[in-house]
């Protein structure tokens, strides 16, 4: 019986002996083919034969939770169009997997060929005739559970060769949860057990490698989960490339370059830019692209626009005193984020971002909360009504004080609850339909849709601009803060021509 310590933020890990050679060997199996290049194209030079994503077809790597269209419609998109065949794959789920629900999401979101894929015979995995049905499949999405079932089932079979088929003819592979951590060379959590605190077993160290010389940590944000891939694998082994996402949000990984999908964050360990002020990684956002192999931000979002990070600094200045209460902000146009950043706040306990985390009072800015409510069975605005509430989009702090009939929350879970409750399918547009909580109104020429912390404007903001896709989000302490004001001069400056 192996035994284990436990770190100090009460993960558990192998022995460092026998950890370091389980990782020795599992690394010298994966043996990276960078620098070697594909023979020349009809371009003016070769192309290079990637190092960590894939030669052809794209993977999709998403952090669990509740996923926007944007992630269904990528990886319908990817799979070559609604008619393609994609086969679902639950067995990460185990006995709790229920059939007939697997492939529902998929479908929602336009996908007519969808093949479920389950077995946890590995003789049943190795058969011509299983695999045969998925001959043709431009599409394997690896739903969530527990990593180590994906491995018992289908490592080193047929049907783990017919996976990568799919990815070899250009199509893609993705998966959420534990669908995610399978896509790595390297598979965290992969234990054969329900406790999630065990990061390593020699046994469960090896995924299916689609994204090689990577780690894949998920639910990161939600699960106070962003500390563990430094603490238990990335500080001991450098070689390795760490990522991981916030629930709903995606890696789309094209060769070696991923781009950012979604609702919140990702982030990179061992990477060679800077990592986040007093943190063992880097931040993400969605738009935001990164070069997997030269492990480098090629982009952000905001890159692309008017607006500036320097600019919004300015606006905040002087909240980066904490006596002042701090304030947060986030700015998001077309499913990009452009800014997202705190002011005055603290590190949070376990590396928690600080746009997250703590909750401020929302006052006016519940109004947009509370316009979601439905009446219960009894036709009153009851507890039940707020639950629904607050699973809109996947928040995961906001708070409802029943006696003082107020909310709390943050940037992050607002923008959240924004994409669950107006975002629409990539490429659609936007409608006129007012949004119950908002006031709307007309300025220079564009529709604006507004809450506010006071009737005055101060405190706090959320702004839409349905036209422009554009959403900004402003929370302070302070009531004297002119929330309204510092959203017109990030809207004015984001939209000048």
């Amino acid at each position: 019986m192996t035994n284990y310590t436990t770190s100090p933020r009460g993960l558990r890990t192998l022995p460092m002996v026998l950890l370091a050679a389980a990782m020795t060997t599992s690394a010298c199996a994966r043996t990276s083919t960078a620098g070697s290049t594909a023979t020349p194209g009809t371009g003016d030079a070769a192309k290079s034969t990637p190092s960590v994503g894939p030669t052809w077809g794209s993977v999709l790597v998403v952090g669990g939770g509740a996923m926007g269209p944007e992630v269904f419609a990528k990886f319908i998109e990817l799979a070559g169009g609604p008619d393609a065949l994609i086969v679902d794959v639950p067995t990460a789920g185990g006995d709790s997997v229920d059939l007939n629900t697997v492939g529902r999401a998929l479908r929602a979101a336009g996908a007519r060929n969808v093949v479920v894929y389950h077995t946890v015979s590995r003789t049943v995995a190795d058969a011509d005739t299983f695999v045969a049905k998925i001959a043709n499949a431009r599409g394997v999405w690896f739903e969530g559970g527990r990593q180590f079932r994906l491995v018992n089932s289908y490592a080193g079979t047929k049907s783990e060769r017919a996976f990568q088929a799919a990815l070899d003819r250009g199509g893609v592979v993705g998966g959420s949860s534990a669908g995610a951590s399978i896509l790595g060379s390297y598979l965290v959590r992969g234990a054969p057990s329900s406790d999630n605190r065990l990061m390593n077993h020699p046994q469960y160290l090896k995924g299916f490698s689609y994204l090689r010389n990577v780690a894949i940590d998920q639910h990161v944000v939600a699960r106070e989960r962003l500390a563990d891939l430094h603490d238990s694998l990335t500080s001991r082994r450098p070689d390795l490339l760490g990522i991981s996402e916030d629930e709903g949000t995606a890696w789309f990984v094209r060769g070696d370059v991923a781009e950012i999908i979604g609702r919140n964050k990702a982030f990179v360990y061992n990477g060679r830019d800077a990592n986040d002020a007093g943190k063992p990684f880097l931040t993400l956002h969605p738009g935001d692209k990164y070069n997997m192999a030269r492990r480098r931000v090629i982009s952000r979002a905001v890159d692309a626009t008017p607006l500036t990070q320097k600019f919004v600094d300015g606006l905040f200045q002087s909240y980066r005193d904490a006596a002042r209460g701090g304030a947060t902000v986030l700015v998001a146009q077309d499913g990009t984020v452009l800014i997202n950043s705190a002011y005055g706040i603290a590190v949070q306990r376990h590396f928690q971002p600080e746009t997250g985390v703590p909750n401020m009072p929302l006052h006016g800015l519940g109004a947009a909360l509370e316009g979601a409510m439905t009446p219960d069975s009894s036709g009153r605005m009851g507890a039940a009504s707020v639950r629904r509430v607050l699973t809109i989009g996947g928040m995961q702090r906001v708070a409802y004080d029943s006696v003082t009939k107020s909310w709390q929350g943050s940037v992050d879970d607002l923008y959240r609850f924004e994409q669950g409750r107006t975002a629409l399918r990539p490429g659609a547009r936007d409608t006129a339909t007012a949004v119950r909580g908002f006031t709307t109104e007309t300025v220079n020429g564009l529709r604006r849709q507004s809450a506010y912390g006071s009737s005055d404007g101060h405190t706090s903001a959320w702004v839409r601009y349905p036209e422009r896709r554009t959403t900004i989000l402003v929370l302070t302490k302070d009531n004297a803060a002119d929330a309204k004001g510092i959203s017109e001069r990030i809207a004015e400056k984001l939209f000048r021509k």
